[in-house]
């Protein structure tokens, strides 16, 4: 692949990753925290301009300079999002009562996310 073609690649997979990002912050479905670890990752390799954004960001910059830093995150921030995935699936579950299909797919996709979380390491 043309650099040109895959620098622009790696950016346009950066923005849509932090749009994901920005969508899951409203959306509890959607981990914020490791689209927008995705999308540093892909800036880092692109875009210095859009990874400096991503890191000065005032909401999300600094847990994504301790984890550029470390590979960790605080383990408050881990127990919160633990917490919300729990919090938010459960609910869900609950609202699609007769409908065992999609309540099971929800609770497939917790435990994924559940599993992805407590992997991360704590500082």
């Amino acid at each position: 692949m043309k650099p040109i073609l895959h620098k622009n690649l790696l950016i346009v997979l950066g923005c849509f990753f932090v749009l994901f990002g920005i969508i899951g912050v409203v959306l509890p479905i959607l981990p914020t925290t490791p689209f927008m670890i995705l999308a540093l990752a892909l800036f880092a390799n692109s875009s210095p301009r859009f990874h400096k954004m991503l890191l000065d960001n005032r909401w999300f910059g600094s847990a994504l300079k301790q984890w550029e830093d470390s590979k960790t995150i605080s383990s408050r921030s881990k127990y919160r999002a633990l917490l919300l995935v729990l919090a938010s699936f459960s609910i869900s579950i609950m609202i699609l009562r007769g409908n065992v299909i999609l309540q099971i797919m929800l609770l497939i996709i917790a435990i994924v996310f559940l599993f992805f979380i407590w992997q991360l390491k704590e500082n």
